[in-house]
């Protein structure tokens, strides 16, 4: 049986969904690979909703924050999923997307989670560690998609065929599927992150770079989790080193 992420923690999770309706879970360590990305570049065409049996969508969340990882995640919903009012997860409230969550998690054929560390977004830059993420997700699907689908204009290394889609996350049904799980796994994080250091506050602002996070990261100094290569936090950083 499935079972949520753990919230806040470096892992990778994938599940395939039976054709009988079982449903069966599997938690794997974080993949350590520190392998660049391709990233094909050019104008992606026009695709209208799809709905192939083995089509993998395909989103990056928390390009933006100061902090944490970010989370990519890949869906295979197939054409019977019955899921209702998929869409954009910037554009849906926290509670629908978490009953999106729930849907997609118990009725899609195949999902997968993946992250890029912190660290990894310090070494590589946040596009090629979103790309990575990506790459991640796609290779723990325990499906093999005919095709995959990716938002944005940009295609990670993958060995299946695919291409990325512009504004995918509104018009592909699986690709809206991965945004609203990648979301939904990334702000569990930044509220397990807040229980922990709650005078950063980020349950609020869930690591974005609000007034309220930039002054905690001034007045307390940035943690472990926090993205060096960012701005505001190489600043922090200076700042309690002088």
């Amino acid at each position: 049986r499935s079972r949520p992420c753990e919230a806040g923690k470096l892992q990778t999770f994938s599940c395939v969904n039976s054709a009988l309706g079982g449903r069966l879970a599997v938690e794997l360590g974080r993949l350590l690979s520190t392998n660049h990305c391709g990233a094909a570049s050019g104008p992606p065409s026009h695709i209208p909703m799809h709905h192939d049996l083995y089509l993998a969508g395909v989103d990056e969340v928390g390009r933006g924050p100061l902090v944490g990882p970010v989370v990519a995640a890949a869906v295979i919903l197939g054409p019977s999923h019955g899921i209702a009012g998929l869409a954009d997860s910037k554009k849906l409230s926290e509670k629908r997307r978490i009953a999106l969550d729930q849907e997609i998690r118990s009725q899609a054929l195949c999902w997968a989670i993946a992250e890029a560390s912190p660290a990894e977004i310090d070494e590589l830059n946040i596009l090629h560690a979103s790309m990575l993420a990506m790459q991640r997700a796609i290779e723990m699907l325990t499906i093999r998609p005919a095709r995959v689908l990716v938002d944005g204009n940009r295609m990670p290394e993958c060995v299946y065929a695919g291409e990325p889609v512009v504004k995918g996350d509104a018009t592909v049904a699986e690709i809206s599927a991965a945004s609203i799980i990648a979301k939904v796994h990334r702000d569990a994080g930044m509220i397990e992150l807040d229980r922990t250091y709650p005078e950063y506050g980020f349950a609020a602002h869930k690591g974005y770079p609000t007034a309220a996070h930039r002054e905690a990261l001034e007045r307390l100094g940035p943690l472990a989790e926090h993205r060096r290569s960012f701005a505001p936090v190489a600043k922090a950083l200076a700042a309690r080193q002088t």
